[in-house]
């Protein structure tokens, strides 16, 4: 039985600061089926103030413990660890990360620095890592649709290049962390096997939450999918459908089809 859905934002609700073709009805349609809704994003380049504003201001209302980013994730993470943070991030979200200056010892952590990863920066993100600072990547993502609407390099690239020098392996708090997805449902009572991922990443958000235990992973063709990008990761997803409008047509017939076979039993 579908009992929760997860939604990822960019490149299946928005691109850029514009909302994709039917995802705001879309959306609304989730909710007025009321299907509890969590957004699960990777982005490390915008403070979760900002990304709930560029929502609001595209139609999507969204409360702020239905949205879970990697950033916050990894606050609870520091806190619980009581660690201070070495950040290799993008300066936008730099200030989320406030407040955590008086930890027993350090932790690199790392996300989308864009123009700020450099030889320096790196350098130095390696060092604190020899120097034996634990090791948290927000996400190991390989790439993302740029402004421009071609791929640039995300993360990802960056973490394996650190893992490789210091021989650490990070903490991945970000998809396609299982725990991530297992913290998304976490307060919605939820068992993972009644809940639907839907994004456009085949590897961490539809692969990374099937393996997790989540029942069905919905590949969208929009944002960052390429053709063939459903048959490169295992597992495969349970459907490629066009965008969020049409996961959304496949969610509630599914669901529709899941009532029908409880009422004829």
């Amino acid at each position: 039985m579908i009992r929760a859905v997860l939604l990822d934002l960019a490149g299946v609700v928005y691109d850029g600061d514009t909302p994709i073709a039917g995802a705001v009805a879309a959306v609304e349609r989730l909710r007025k089926a009321r299907l509890p809704l969590r957004f699960v994003s990777n982005t490390t380049r915008s403070p979760r103030h900002r990304i709930i504003a560029q929502l609001a201001a595209m139609g999507v209302e969204v409360r702020d413990e239905e949205l879970l980013t990697p950033a916050r994730a990894a606050l609870e993470w520091l806190r619980g660890h009581d660690l201070q943070p070495h950040l290799l991030v993008h300066p936008n979200l730099e200030a989320e990360f406030t407040g955590l200056e008086g930890g027993k010892s350090r932790a690199v952590v790392v996300g989308d620095a864009g123009e700020a990863f450099d030889y320096a920066s790196l350098n130095r993100a390696f060092r604190e890592l020899v120097a034996g600072a634990d090791f948290l990547a927000l996400a190991t993502n390989r790439s993302f649709k740029d402004a421009d609407g071609e791929l640039s390099l995300d993360a990802g690239a960056f973490v394996a290049a650190l893992e490789f020098a210091s021989g650490r392996s990070p903490v991945v708090l970000g998809k396609p962390s299982p725990d991530f997805f297992l913290a998304a449902l976490g307060d919605l009572n939820c068992p993972a096997a009644d809940a639907v991922m839907v994004g456009d990443d085949a590897e961490s958000d539809v692969a990374g939450a099937l393996s997790a235990g989540l029942g069905t992973g919905l590949l969208v063709r929009t944002g960052k999918y390429r053709p063939g990008d459903e048959t490169r990761f295992d597992p495969p997803p349970t459907a490629l459908v066009d965008d969020l409008a049409a996961a959304t047509d496949w969610i509630l017939k599914a669901r529709r089809s899941e009532t029908d076979s409880g009422d004829a039993l």
